[in-house]
């Protein structure tokens, strides 16, 4: 499966924003770089749905611009006014040629989903591969209002368990896509995570 990040190219602070091609075009998170509309045309003239891993800005500025120009359903965990469709954890959900099961992962936000398929990993911010605090394996952060390290713990613990074998494609919310394997950077991110430091110690 085609996967392009859309907001690679960003000059302001964004998520990674996916356009997955391929029988069923579909957006993981819309991020808030303008102009990625004019990205996505660049791919696709149609989106079949448009799935948010959760609602931070750096993940939802710009979904109204997005759906203006796509007028595609929103599939989302928690209620949105342009929400057409509600994900809860167990659910199935198309992103591109793949079937993805969602996994509910709280801890870096109450409404953050994963998607998991056989090849692939739509992580979001609750683990990724490098983002300046670790590479190969680091974990949102949980210093903020609202968000738990230890809620992050069992949500990274559960990914593992449903993950299954072979997952070798990781598209998540920030730094770079890893291709390889899924699961070890993942194991790493909760080792991380478990020794309870702050992830930005400076801050």
């Amino acid at each position: 499966m085609e996967v392009v990040n859309v907001t690679a190219d960003a000059e302001t602070f964004t998520s990674n924003a996916y356009l997955a091609l391929g029988e069923s075009p579909t957006l993981v998170d819309a991020g808030a770089m303008p102009g990625v509309v004019d990205v996505i045309t660049e791919y696709t003239d149609d989106l079949d749905r448009v799935v948010l891993t959760h609602q931070h800005g750096d993940h939802v500025s710009q979904l109204d611009t997005v759906l203006d120009a796509f007028d595609a359903p929103v599939y989302a965990y928690a209620d949105h006014p342009r929400r057409t469709d509600e994900l809860a954890d167990g659910d199935t959900v198309t992103v591109g040629d793949e079937t993805c099961d969602v996994v509910y992962t709280p801890g870096h936000a109450d409404d953050h989903v994963s998607l998991v398929s056989d090849a692939s990993l739509f992580s979001g911010d609750v683990v990724v591969h490098d983002d300046g605090a670790f590479d190969d394996g680091s974990f949102g952060r949980t210093d903020m209002a609202g968000q738990s390290r230890e809620r992050l713990i069992d949500s990274i613990e559960d990914l593992l368990e449903r993950m299954p074998d072979g997952v070798e494609h990781m598209y998540s919310g920030h730094g770079s896509v890893f291709e390889g394997d899924v699961r070890a950077v993942v194991e790493r991110s909760l080792e991380r995570a478990e020794r309870r430091e702050p992830k930005y110690p400076d801050e």
